[in-house]
């Protein structure tokens, strides 16, 4: 190509002075403007756009999963599945965020940790969103959130909503497939605890998944996001102890200790149980 290649030759818009451009549709103004390194170390701007970006997926992660529970509640399940799909590949985009991340030495990190005072990515309210959102229901993670009202509106109607893994089990009971009445009575606001009923129910779809076709499907696709969810708490856990070792973590939490701790949490416990059974 002609290095004096003209794209308005070719009907290419060029003149935005008064028409929207990429920049006027992204904000890019405002996107682009939100790094403000607070020291003079070149990695801190990595560690900016690192958690930036994570959030932007988090934002849209919340938007498809918020979208799939109102389809399954309304018993449209094949546009459901198609939104699952899409948050396990963002999960997927975050999970290859850490290989950037890692990219950063304990050496570079410690050039411009200690500006972050108290600030720590366990205070993320959207991630606190998106766990609420799944059914990991802890209150006790309200407390970070107690200095904003808006946000601690947010949660508190998280918490009073049936979560996804809730609303898939009322539809799997709607579908004739019975689940215990203790599960679906229970208070929302509480995390589901593994339930015996709830697995042999389950059962039942895995050893005839033909003529159950729908909610097997579906059960893959809570199973195929759980793993990138699990993998992607697991890399956050590695780069961690990679960058930081086993200090605490700036917002106070244990730091390595707190994360595996959190590996610990099944979102949908029964669709992991139920392959030993089979």
């Amino acid at each position: 190509m002609s290095s004096n290649y003209d794209p308005a030759s070719e009907g290419a818009e060029t003149e935005f002075a008064r028409k929207m451009s990429y920049g006027d549709y992204l904000h890019l103004d405002a996107l682009l403007g939100a790094q403000h390194p607070l020291s003079d170390s070149h990695d801190e701007m990595l560690f900016i756009i690192q958690h930036q970006t994570s959030e932007l997926w988090m934002r849209l992660a919340i938007h498809e999963l918020r979208a799939a529970r109102h389809a399954i509640a309304s018993d449209e399940v094949p546009p459901a599945m198609k939104m699952l799909a899409r948050v396990s590949r963002i999960f997927e985009q975050l999970n290859n965020a850490w290989d950037v991340l890692r990219t950063m030495t304990p050496s570079e990190y410690t050039r411009f940790r200690s500006r972050l005072g108290q600030s720590s990515g366990f205070q993320s309210f959207q991630y606190r969103q998106i766990e609420y959102l799944l059914g990991n229901r802890n209150e006790a993670m309200l407390k970070p959130h107690a200095h904003d009202a808006e946000v601690m509106t947010l949660l508190e109607a998280e918490l009073a909503t049936p979560s996804l893994y809730d609303e898939v089990l009322r539809l799997a009971d709607r579908k004739g497939l019975a689940m215990p009445a203790v599960v679906l009575s229970r208070d929302v606001r509480e995390t589901h605890r593994f339930d015996e009923g709830v697995l042999q129910a389950w059962r039942r779809v895995y050893e005839a998944p033909e003529p159950n076709w729908m909610l097997y499907e579906l059960a893959e696709k809570l199973v195929d996001f759980e793993d990138y969810f699990r993998r992607w708490r697991f890399n956050h856990v590695t780069t961690v102890e990679r960058v930081i070792g086993f200090k605490r973590g700036t917002g106070g939490t244990g730091g390595v200790s707190y994360l595996k701790r959190m590996l610990e949490v099944e979102l949908f416990p029964e669709l992991w149980r139920v392959r030993t059974i089979l």
